[in-house]
């Protein structure tokens, strides 16, 4: 029996036990009434006491649970849609956000240090102008897909922009971010996008800030943007992390 919270089990359970609860209320009011009664009259009121309320309260009980869990589903599905980027499943950027922020500034000690990593699909404005905007979000979804696919269930990815993409890597260290954003790198270059069945290579740029103190996302963000922008100069389809210490005085990059 499916007892998760979005399971039948649930209702069958709740129906039972608001029917049983009903029954044995009936059978504690009549009880005062048993002593006197004969055998036969005693029987009758106890099934009278047990069927009557079965009937009664099982089939609105029954409705009522359905019901409630009909409306839990669709809150879920509100808050996934409020919370998800329709064409690649991953997080919106507000949802990604305040994700993050949120653990930023929780008590838990792996938010204290951490990556934050920015991802941008390389010529991407040539691949919807050679190819067109359903192949380009074909391309959106392999890079999201692959992305997604080198990552621990406890690091967040979402879409930022057109093109471009955030991961948060809670606890990572300089090593991690490094090897992570290689791995995100390299698994997006293998993947076969087969545009008009002619294979196009697929690259994107990863910049990257380490940090290992608790700082706003403003500050992550503008470091990781920079060390974009400088894997971009230096070739795109390149990795470019640094701790965030080493940056704090660097101006922001050029747009």
């Amino acid at each position: 029996m499916d007892l998760s919270p979005f399971g039948k089990g649930r209702i069958y359970l709740a129906t039972a036990a608001g029917t049983l609860f009903c029954i044995c209320v009936a059978l504690f009011v009549d009880s005062f009434n048993f002593a006197s009664m004969p055998p036969d009259r005693l029987m009758r009121a106890i099934m009278i006491n047990v069927f009557l309320p079965a009937a009664l309260a099982g089939p609105p009980i029954y409705f009522f649970m359905r019901k409630l869990r009909d409306l839990r589903v669709a809150h879920d599905r509100l808050a996934t849609l409020a919370s998800t980027d329709p064409l690649t499943g991953v997080l919106n950027r507000g949802a990604l956000t305040a994700l993050i922020e949120q653990k930023l500034a929780s008590d838990d000690s792996a938010s204290v240090r951490g990556a934050l990593l920015i991802l941008d699909a390389d010529n991407f404005k040539s691949i919807n102008d050679s190819y067109g905007h359903e192949q380009g979000d074909i391309a959106l979804k392999l890079i999201t897909d692959a992305a997604r696919s080198v990552l621990r269930k406890t690091d967040l990815i979402g879409r930022i922009g057109g093109e471009e993409f955030c991961v948060f890597l809670p606890g990572a260290t300089q090593l991690t971010a490094d090897a992570v954003g290689e791995r995100i790198r390299h698994a997006v270059s293998v993947v076969p996008f087969l545009p008009g069945d002619r294979l196009h290579r697929l690259s994107v740029s990863v910049g990257g800030a380490v940090f290992d103190r608790r700082l706003p996302l403003s500050d992550l963000l503008r470091v990781a943007d920079q060390q974009l922008y400088a894997a971009k100069q230096n070739g795109r389809n390149r990795v470019s992390v640094s701790p965030i210490v080493h940056y704090e005085s660097v101006p922001a990059a050029a747009a």
